[in-house]
């Protein structure tokens, strides 16, 4: 525990390292104040996987959903790097399978909310949980649902068009043909571990309903491959639903359409058993 810095009175945060964050919230209800729940390993956790280049402020609005809802919430942001060298992104992605079969974390039912291309850090998690389905049992078995928000899929220069647009803004065309030139060269440390991550991810050993909210002027996320994602899980028997707009801003879409927003995310919630949302934004 590398910091622990109080954002109001009810909950706290905790450094676990230098890009996951652990909020704990003691607030046992959204009116009764600050209390101890009486189990806290059955206390609810959000995983939290945010858009490159997230600001926290913009976080915040996400977490404090949470919060009101009662859950404590671990962000795990992604790094460039990881998308650059996949091989860094799948230690990262194994530590990270660690740190949720921790004590700590161990007996927490488990909610997945990754943006863009948080999308592609769970994919790495899976990558693993594939190949020793045994050992992750338990930990599949306590996620209860999982939520994609402008998930980023599609072809490869999809992909280098968003780390663009994201990390280097006002130079998308230059960056996008170097980044192309360098996947080539490096197919094999780069390319083939993609392929990889997106078979793991559309055979994804997480069964549990899944919430997509994406929209179809989105260049980063493409409309037409979400939904045939969406429809090739629905075949497997998994319980999807999807929330889709023609006009909306890539991983803004809670800024864009509030009420839909949250009246999507309350009744998802509330399907999978989590307790439904308290609050209003």
């Amino acid at each position: 525990m590398l910091d622990r810095t109080p954002l109001s009175r009810c909950v706290t945060a905790h450094r676990l390292s230098k890009n996951v964050t652990f909020y704990i919230n003691e607030s046992g209800s959204p009116v009764s104040g600050c209390q101890t729940p009486a189990s806290e390993e059955k206390k609810p956790l959000l995983l939290m996987l945010p858009w490159l280049g997230s600001r926290p402020q913009a976080i915040s609005k996400y977490c404090d959903i949470y919060f009101r809802t009662g859950f404590d919430v671990l962000v795990v942001e992604s790094e460039v790097q990881e998308f650059l060298w996949p091989r860094w992104g799948l230690d990262r992605g194994k530590k990270l399978l660690e740190l949720l079969q921790s004590e700590r974390f161990v007996s927490r039912p488990l909610l997945v909310h990754a943006f863009s291309i948080g999308g592609y850090t769970f994919a790495q998690l899976l990558v693993h949980i594939s190949q020793d389905m045994q050992k992750y049992q338990t930990l599949t078995q306590r996620i209860k649902g999982q939520v994609y928000d402008s998930l980023v899929v599609g072809s490869l220069e999809t992909m280098t068009i968003g780390l663009s647009k994201t990390v280097f803004p006002g130079w998308e065309m230059l960056v996008k043909q170097t980044s192309l030139l360098y996947f080539r060269i490096f197919k094999h440390q780069t390319v083939d571990y993609f392929k990889t991550g997106i078979d793991a991810f559309w055979s994804s050993p997480i069964t549990a309903p899944a919430l997509f909210f994406f929209c179809e002027n989105d260049a980063i996320s493409e409309a037409r491959v979400t939904e045939e994602l969406i429809g090739y899980w629905r075949k497997r028997g998994i319980d999807v639903t999807a929330k889709k707009w023609e006009d909306s801003i890539h991983a803004g879409h809670l800024k864009k359409h509030p009420q839909e927003y949250l009246s999507s995310l309350n009744t998802f919630l509330h399907s999978v058993h989590i307790a439904p949302l308290k609050a209003k934004m």
